[in-house]
């Protein structure tokens, strides 16, 4: 019955998506949502239904950890990449995370100081939103603050991280852009506008799939992305278990780019939208998570408090640095991505700004926060407590 169970589960988290596509091309008003938006508001209904099954927990801990290494080479195979981007990279990751760092204190000042172990609190959400939540357990293991503490802190997050992405996807993708004087149209490679891509949407970008030539495609596909799957998953056997997930994402997005230069697999144009439909999985089976029955919005105001402080303080902190730097609006917001929700969420925002040439800006970000996180929650937590 466990089995039968999760078979149905994964069926469900990988068919729902081709559904939400089909609705979001016939109906307007999904289409300006968006299939990720209404995947995210699917997936928080179907975790918190009464009836589902204990084995969700097993497909929820598997599937993202799948679709994420398969979603990284595919959407990276047909992107252009110039020079430059050390340059750009630097200014992002210094002012991300003086965002983060400077957000958090005020979070702490304002709220933090009024629950238990807040400074170590402070410390743990710092590496959460410049690295992702494999820092943040690390940071539980250093500080060893209460199991309960920790728990109720990923709760909020999940549903702090929604809000973060209806704000950003909904509005401010247009908001910054036109702050920052680029205008609402952003030129993709290959020279298409938003505007035609989202033609092209509405148009089914999966129908050449069901066809001979498409499947033999796919075929290539996923062969291509299997091997450079392997070869980053060995990659990781030569360092140790705490950097494996910055090593294996670094492998991935390097192997991806090193693809987009050979020809045959740069003519694969139907890479990035197979991609992009495991970023639709990995986004519902992602939003399953929040359990809202973890959710103390009265005990622990303060400690929710600090954390949509940390968040959203942080991410217009960022934009102002950004924009006194000349850091365009677009890298501005996928390195916020990067570091407030870690590098398997860059695709989706990259998707949802019709902007490829922002998928390995952001990954790089996302990496460095990953190598850096546990250092500067360690660094923050100690100055909080001086307060």
């Amino acid at each position: 019955m466990a089995v039968v169970n999760i078979i149905l589960l994964v069926a469900i988290f990988c068919i729902t998506p081709a559904g939400v596509i089909w609705l979001c091309r016939r109906y307007a008003w999904l289409g300006k949502l968006g299939p990720i938006m209404v995947l995210y508001g699917v997936g928080m209904v179907v975790g918190n239904l009464p009836f589902m099954p204990e084995q969700i927990a097993v497909v929820q801990d598997v599937l993202p950890n799948v679709m994420i290494p398969l979603a990284i080479p595919m959407m990276l195979y047909g992107c252009n990449f110039s020079r430059g981007e050390a340059g750009l990279q630097l200014k992002i990751v210094a002012s991300g995370f003086l965002s983060v760092c400077a957000a958090v204190t005020i979070g702490y000042l304002l709220f933090g100081q009024h629950i238990a172990e807040g400074d170590k609190v402070g410390g743990i959400i710092t590496g959460m939103y410049t690295g992702g939540t494999l820092n943040a357990a690390a940071l539980q293991t250093i500080f060893k603050i209460k199991s309960e503490t920790y728990i109720l802190i990923n709760s909020y997050d999940i549903v702090i991280s929604f809000a973060y992405f209806v704000f950003l996807f909904s509005f401010g993708i247009k908001m910054f852009r036109r702050l920052y004087g680029q205008g609402a149209t952003i030129v993709e490679d290959g020279g298409e506008d938003v505007d035609a891509q989202s033609e092209a949407q509405r148009s089914n970008p999966y129908k050449p799939l069901l066809k001979r030539e498409g499947m033999k495609q796919l075929g290539k596909i996923m062969g291509v992305t299997l091997v450079v799957v392997a070869l980053s998953a060995a990659a990781t056997l030569l360092v140790p278990d705490d950097w494996f997930m910055v090593v294996f994402i670094l492998t991935l997005t390097t192997l991806g780019v090193v693809c987009s230069f050979i020809a045959p697999v740069r003519r694969l144009e139907l890479s990035y939208d197979v991609g992009m439909y495991f970023i639709y999985i990995f986004s519902i089976t992602i939003a399953s998570m929040a359990d809202f029955s973890n959710l103390d919005l009265v005990g622990g105001v303060n400690q929710l408090a600090f954390m949509v402080v940390a968040v959203f303080i942080s991410l217009f902190i960022h934009a102002l640095l950004c924009r006194m730097m000349r850091v365009d609006a677009d890298s501005m917001m996928i390195s916020s991505v990067a570091f407030i929700n870690s590098p398997p969420f860059v695709p989706m925002a990259s998707a949802a700004m019709h902007n490829k040439k922002a998928l390995v800006t952001g990954l790089g970000a996302g990496i460095v926060g990953y190598a850096i996180g546990n250092h500067l929650g360690v660094l923050m937590s100690q100055l909080l407590s001086m307060f």
